[in-house]
């Protein structure tokens, strides 16, 4: 055991698969993670930018980025509809979230094969106290 490796190595590695994964299966379907994200949070109701803007705050690219950047396209595809107070999903964009949503499950099945859902529920909270040990908390 004196090589194991530590666990930031895991979890960078971990997150980078991931995040390529995601990538290349959502990118299969016409769409960014970012775009992704946008829908999951329109699909509980309206949003502003400003509201968008922190609910996807990890995933926004640090030097201003900001979700304007990603919507034109949900936009233009006629899944997200912009309105005098902010955004929503249509009807439309519901039914691509709902296939999005299946495909991302599997996916999610996928990586998680092996792993016990009790193995999966430590792991994260195990996670959940190194983030809070290193300051990160709910309202962060």
């Amino acid at each position: 055991m004196a090589d194991q490796r530590p666990i930031g190595y895991w979890l960078r590695l971990v997150d980078g698969l991931i995040d390529d994964q995601f990538a290349h299966t959502l990118d299969e379907h016409g769409v960014t993670r970012m775009q992704w994200q946008l829908m999951n949070v329109l699909a509980r109701g309206q949003a502003s930018v400003e509201m968008l803007d922190a609910a996807v705050k990890p995933y926004l690219v640090a030097g201003g980025e900001t979700t304007l950047d990603h919507l034109t396209e949900l936009i233009e595809s006629a899944w997200v509809d912009a309105t005098p107070t902010g955004y929503e999903l249509t009807e439309r964009g519901h039914g691509a979230l709902d296939r999005l949503t299946n495909v991302v499950a599997g996916q999610r099945t996928a990586m998680s094969a092996g792993v016990s859902e009790d193995e999966y529920l430590t792991t994260t909270r195990a996670l959940e106290q190194m983030a809070r040990n290193l300051g990160w908390s709910d309202e962060a």
